[in-house]
């Protein structure tokens, strides 16, 4: 009797696309967008060629969910930071302490794909991602200061565009900082002292 060795059909495996997103953060972290090359992305990310262009597309594809995730991830950790119930200088100093903590996180590249990777694309659609990432963010500083103005925290005329501004010049600033391997005891206690400075009342 010759018995049937073929083997039974199973259910698909699974895919993680998110872990899959995270790898693929890592080696563009790691060689830069230019650098990247698709069997780069196939390594890194452990997914077979034709399934990572039927899942995520090519290489320009795969930054750009990058980008999204990773701008998702960190927005969402950021205003939660800046909006929790707390003094507005404590929430100024908790969103700058957050992007100094994630700038200099520990088994993790130093800095941040938003400011230190994405702006060296040469590419409309990523440009026009990170300025409106850029947007959103005033957009959400903006917010706190008028709650503060609400709460009498700060003055009528507080200049709120003009501090959102300088907050997100701040953030950026420590973050390109913490790339260089300023140390995150000195970031943190920057973060700290700028948010002192942005409530002086004199522009």
């Amino acid at each position: 009797m010759i018995q049937n060795t073929a083997r039974p059909r199973g259910r698909p495996r699974s895919f993680d696309e998110t872990a899959a997103l995270e790898k693929a953060t890592q080696v563009f972290w790691s060689k830069g967008y230019d650098g990247v090359t698709i069997d780069d992305l196939v390594a890194g990310m452990g997914v077979g060629r034709p399934s990572l262009y039927a899942i995520f597309g090519d290489k320009r594809a795969v930054f750009l969910r990058v980008l999204r995730a990773y701008a998702e991830r960190k927005g969402a950790i950021a205003a939660k930071a800046l909006l929790a119930p707390q003094e507005l200088r404590d929430s100024i100093a908790a969103f700058l302490r957050y992007n100094v903590e994630s700038a200099t996180e520990k088994g993790s590249a130093r800095g941040c794909l938003l400011i230190c990777v994405a702006p060296l694309v040469n590419d409309a659609e990523v440009q026009r991602f990170l300025q409106n990432a850029a947007t959103g963010g005033a957009a959400l500083l903006e917010r706190r200061f008028r709650e503060g103005i609400s709460a009498g925290e700060v003055p009528s005329d507080f200049p709120v565009a003009a501090r959102a501004t300088q907050v997100t010049d701040l953030a950026r600033g420590l973050t390109m900082r913490a790339q260089i391997g300023t140390p995150r005891k000195t970031l943190l206690k920057d973060a700290e002292e700028a948010a002192d400075l942005v409530l002086l009342l004199r522009v």
